[in-house]
C-alpha cells in the first residue's frame, strides 16, 4: 500500500458558490423595492481622485473575503494524506472468559489488599488484570447462573470487556450454577471464529445445578471443535461471613478437571490468595500462534493549515480596519 491524497468530506466543495447565490438573491430582492437608487457616479462625483482608492479597497476586501471563504471550504472538505501504518501485532488467539455469577459468589472468604472481599470482587480484579496482559488477543465475556448470557463479544477492545466485567452483578440471571450452559455458549461463540487458537477460561465455585447442557456433553463438544478449556475452581475451606440463608453448593473439582482434561486444557484449584497470584502467572503462559498483522491506512489530517490561514487573514483584516478608523 502506498500513501495518497484525498478529502474526507469532498461534498463540502458544493458550498463554494453559496456567496454568489446569496448575492443574486439579495439583488433580486432589492430590485423589487421602490427605493431611489443613486448612480455610483453621483456618489463619487465630489470625491475626485479618492474614487479610485475607495474602489481599490473594495476590490481588495472582496478578494480577501473570497480567499477566506475558499480556505474555509477547503478545511471543511478535510484534506488528508492517507499513509500505511504498521498495525499492532495480533496473536491469532480468541479467548472467552466464562465466569460464574451464582449466589455463592457473594461469599466473603478471600482478602484483597487486606480487606475481606466477596468472591465476585476477587474475580473482577483477577479478570481485569488478566485482560490488561492480553494485548493482541480477542477476548469475550460470558457470565452464567440460572442461564448464560454474552456480556461482551470477542473483541480487541479489552477496555470495553473490562468495563463489562466490572458492571456485572450477582442475581442478574438467577443464583444457580449452569456450568454446562455457560461452557456451551462460549463454545458456540468460538465455533464461528476464524482464529488459529481458541481458548475458554471457565471459572466456577460450585457444582452444576441448573441448565439444559451437562458439563460432560459440553466438554466432549469442546474436544470435537478443538477448543481448549482451562478450568478454575474458586473457593476456600472456611465458611465465615456466609449468610445462613445462602445455599452453598459443594465444589465439584472433579467435573471441572475432567472438562479441562477432555479438551487438552489445565485445571486450577484456587483456595488462597497465593493461589490467585500463581493462577495469574499460569494464565499468562497460555499458548499463542503469531499472525502477521496487515498494515492499516491512517489519515494524516491537513485541514488545520487552510483553517489557520483563513483565521490569520481574518485577524489581519480586523486589525487593518481598526488602524484605518
Amino acid at each position: 500500500m502506498t500513501e495518497y491524497f484525498s478529502f474526507a468530506s469532498p461534498w463540502a466543495f458544493v458550498a463554494i458558490p453559496l456567496p454568489l447565490v446569496a448575492a443574486w438573491l439579495l439583488k433580486a430582492r432589492r430590485e423589487q423595492t421602490r427605493a431611489l437608487r443613486v448612480p455610483s457616479s453621483v456618489v463619487f462625483e465630489d470625491l475626485g481622485g479618492a474614487q479610485t482608492g475607495i474602489l481599490g479597497d473594495i476590490r481588495t476586501f472582496t478578494v480577501v473575503l473570497w480567499t477566506v471563504w475558499l480556505l474555509g471550504v477547503l478545511a471543511l472538505a478535510g484534506p488528508q494524506i492517507v499513509q500505511p501504518t504498521a498495525a499492532l501485532p495480533i496473536s491469532g488467539r480468541d479467548i472467552v472468559l466464562a465466569l460464574d455469577l451464582s449466589g455463592s459468589m457473594e461469599r466473603k472468604d478471600f482478602s484483597f489488599d487486606g480487606t475481606s472481599t466477596r468472591r465476585m470482587e476477587v474475580v473482577k480484579e483477577i479478570g481485569a488484570k488478566f485482560l490488561r496482559g492480553r494485548s493482541g488477543d480477542r477476548v469475550g465475556l460470558v457470565m452464567f447462573a440460572d442461564e448464560p448470557f454474552l456480556a461482551a463479544a470477542p473483541t480487541f477492545d479489552l477496555s470495553a470487556v473490562e468495563t463489562a466485567l466490572r458492571n456485572v452483578e450477582i442475581g442478574t440471571v438467577g443464583r444457580s450454577t449452569a456450568i454446562g450452559d455457560g461452557l456451551g455458549l462460549s463454545l458456540k461463540i468460538l465455533q464461528r471464529s476464524p482464529a488459529a487458537s481458541k481458548v475458554v477460561i471457565l471459572l466456577s465455585d460450585g457444582a452444576n445445578t441448573a441448565g439444559n447442557v451437562s458439563p460432560e456433553s459440553a466438554a466432549q463438544l469442546a474436544k470435537k471443535l478443538g477448543i481448549k478449556v482451562h478450568t478454575i475452581m474458586l473457593g476456600t475451606d472456611t465458611e465465615e461471613n456466609v449468610s445462613s440463608a445462602m445455599i452453598t453448593p459443594k465444589r465439584d473439582t472433579v467435573t471441572l478437571a475432567d472438562i479441562a482434561k477432555a479438551s487438552g486444557g489445565e485445571s486450577f484449584l484456587i483456595k488462597t490468595n497465593d493461589d490467585l497470584h500463581k493462577l495469574a502467572a499460569s494464565l499468562d503462559k497460555l499458548e499463542a500462534s503469531t499472525i502477521a498483522a496487515p498494515a492499516v491506512l491512517a489519515p494524516h489530517n491537513l485541514w488545520p493549515y487552510p483553517a489557520g490561514l483563513a483565521l490569520a487573514l481574518c485577524l489581519a483584516g480586523f486589525f487593518a480596519a481598526r488602524r484605518a478608523t
